[in-house]
């Protein structure tokens, strides 16, 4: 079944995945790197049907589209896309947004770990500490690597987060005050779901992101 059509295919089942992939291709003129083809799983090319149990009356589904339809979906996606970027741009910093200004116009905290500009550096070993969160409360960040965990410790308690359950860090320079950041761990589904953490600085901003979001494991 391919695109909503059913076909009836006759194929030995000695032949490989590979070769049904040429037939699919025949059939629906999907080319075979284009094909993804499933049964109980994804089909592997290099074995037979007989050796993944294909039996006869067995159902194949094949998902892909052909590069005309691609073609076609593409062009009105890319410029969708354009126009999204557009308007992202015309919205103003997050910095001026009224629920960070009332924290961002606290000033700088007394005790914020000192910032260098222009330089990118390597998570400390020590929790990253004097920052505020959104409530104008104390947050320090302590990266547990061995545990792959991020704790995110208050006052009141400590939030220890697999990394894994973090979907997403974003960051932006505050204004007049470019060498540190604010920054938001998604916690959840949604931009709803955001921890912000302000007065980060601007050395660290990258190897967080990196940390969190698991390219720290490539370097």
């Amino acid at each position: 079944i391919w695109n909503k059509n059913k076909y009836d295919v006759k194929f030995c089942l000695d032949s490989t995945g590979a070769k049904l992939k040429q037939k699919i291709h025949s059939l629906t003129g999907l080319p075979p790197a284009m094909q993804k083809v499933m049964f109980k799983g994804l089909l592997p090319e290099e074995k037979t049907l007989r050796e993944i149990k294909v039996t006869n009356g067995a159902k194949i589904m094949v998902v892909g589209s052909t590069i005309n339809d691609v073609l076609a979906v593409n062009t009105p996606k890319e410029a969708a896309q354009q126009e999204v970027k557009a308007e992202e741009n015309k919205k103003e910093p997050l910095c001026r947004q009224k629920q960070h200004r009332k924290v961002l116009d606290k000033g700088k905290p007394d005790d914020v770990m000192p910032s260098v500009k222009g330089v990118q550096e390597r998570l400390p070993t020590v929790p990253l500490s004097g920052m505020y969160n959104k409530s104008g409360g104390k947050v320090r960040l302590t990266f547990k690597l061995e545990q792959d965990q991020l704790w995110i410790g208050t006052k009141e308690r400590t939030e220890k987060l697999p990394m894994g359950s973090i979907k997403n860090v974003v960051s932006e320079p505050i204004e007049g005050h470019e060498d540190y950041h604010m920054m938001a761990f998604q916690l959840g589904p949604t931009e709803a779901s955001y921890y912000w953490v302000y007065w980060v600085p601007t050395q660290y901003v990258d190897a967080i992101k990196d940390t969190v979001l698991g390219k720290w494991q490539y370097f």
